[in-house]
């Protein structure tokens, strides 16, 4: 099916995917991979259940095709076909009649927020419950009511996907985002919607200096099932990563949680273009609150990945309830953090340590025509002193110590400035790209 960067095209995608009953296995799951995958050639990796995944361990799948709450007079309380948070997800299966007294443990609700409904979870512990509102459980009235879940848990397999933009160099971005979700908007869709949008922009560059890795996987265990299979490429490859969370809502500004060590490239460009008045906010690393950016930055890995979100890291009081609609969400909030998102890796792209393979004297300019001929003045010819300037400074400095950014700092300009003279450098082989490890890219 065709892809297309319109708020009609992203609103339709966002219905369809809203009312799918999603946990961190199971059908629910494969079929919103599969829904993104028409429009991104994902690949599946599969893990099958009981593997161990470090101190974790793949769980079995869950599948419920219904659920709900018979009050006295026969209404039903909840409905997991009405909306599936009103059941608590990974639910064990249960068909008895309880009194109001009995049922109550079974109850979750929100005195705070008394119209939401809660999103609750038990993936590690066997137990079984309904969500409903503060309000409709303040009417609930004594009498006898029946309880059904019909679930079952199932051997299976922890499903993961992704693809590869291929890159001039080996040299990786991991961008992820989680699909675990049921039907909430800003905290599930927002990301995997943005990653859509990226994915297509950053496909459609004329050239990537980097290669870009495209992750849809459950929330913590989907990035342990990651670094299971890929943690000895990420070693070798991974340069940098952002995890995209919760990029609907009011907030105009993105907020950047940065890695554990905060010394990634992406961590450094973050500063670099936040002191060039890009408008977003840098927050240090923290292991209390996040997403996947926790696995990744675990002492054992300390991979340089951070985690963006316009509303997550400040708090919004929808999160994790029925009140995280699509109003809240809205989609133009998504289409605007693919456009500052696209630009931050536009900059990326120009962010790299390079060696100069003529370090010995100033190259010969004039003999490549990156000299000026032409002294009388115009606004081209101040053009051409500018970069010729850019010219200067990337020779004298790339040394295999000094990144692009440390330049652009040394010339008060933002490195996406030097995009014309590096690929000018480049060009004519006077310029060498090296990886982190200063080998050869």
């Amino acid at each position: 099916m065709h892809y297309e960067e319109s708020e009609q095209f992203y609103s339709d995608l966002y219905d369809e995917l809203f009312p799918i009953l999603r946990s961190i296995t199971g059908p629910g799951l494969r079929q919103s991979y599969d829904i993104f995958g028409r429009y991104m050639p994902l690949e599946r990796l599969s893990i099958p259940t009981g593997t161990a995944l470090f101190d974790w361990q793949v769980p079995q799948e869950w599948q419920c095709d219904e659920a709900y709450l018979v009050g006295p007079d026969g209404e039903r309380i909840a409905d997991i076909k009405r909306l599936n948070l009103e059941v608590v997800n990974y639910s064990e299966p249960v068909d008895k009649i309880l009194t109001l007294e009995e049922l109550q443990p079974h109850l979750y609700s929100l005195p705070e927020l008394p119209e939401a409904v809660p999103y609750v979870t038990s993936y590690y512990k066997k137990r079984w419950g309904f969500c409903l509102s503060q309000t409709r459980r303040d009417e609930l009235k004594a009498g006898q009511y029946r309880a059904v879940i019909k679930s079952k848990f199932v051997d299976g397999h922890l499903d993961i996907e992704h693809t590869l933009l291929a890159g001039q160099s080996k040299q990786e971005v991991l961008l992820s985002s989680y699909l675990c979700h049921p039907s909430m908007a800003n905290n599930e869709l927002s990301g995997p919607l943005v990653l859509l949008g990226l994915y297509h922009r950053i496909k459609q560059w004329p050239k990537r200096r980097y290669s870009y890795r495209f992750a849809l996987h459950p929330e913590t265990i989907g990035s342990l099932g990651m670094l299971h299979v890929m943690q000895n490429h990420f070693r070798q490859n991974l340069v940098s990563g952002l995890v995209l969370n919760c990029l609907g809502g009011s907030p105009r500004e993105l907020v950047f949680k940065h890695s554990r060590n905060d010394n990634g490239l992406l961590d450094k460009l973050l500063y670099h273009l936040s002191e060039e008045g890009y408008g977003h906010s840098n927050i240090p690393f923290t292991p209390l609150s996040g997403s996947d950016e926790r696995q990744y930055n675990a002492p054992g890995f300390q991979f340089p990945v951070c985690c963006v979100s316009r509303s997550f890291h400040t708090g919004y009081k929808e999160y994790h309830t029925s009140l995280d609609d699509k109003e809240y969400m809205g989609i133009k909030p998504l289409l605007d953090s693919i456009d500052k998102l696209e630009k931050i890796f536009l900059a990326f792209e120009q962010s790299a340590r390079f060696e100069n393979t003529h370090p010995y004297g100033e190259p010969n300019l004039g003999s490549r025509d990156l000299y000026p001929t032409l002294s009388f003045f115009s606004e081209e010819r101040t053009r051409q002193l500018d970069e010729l300037n850019h010219i200067k400074m990337l020779l004298c400095y790339s040394d295999g110590e000094h990144d692009t950014i440390d330049i652009a700092r040394k010339y008060n300009q933002p490195v996406t400035e030097f995009a014309n003279a590096i690929n000018k450098l480049e060009g004519h082989a006077l310029l060498k790209m090296l990886s982190p490890n200063r080998e050869e890219s």
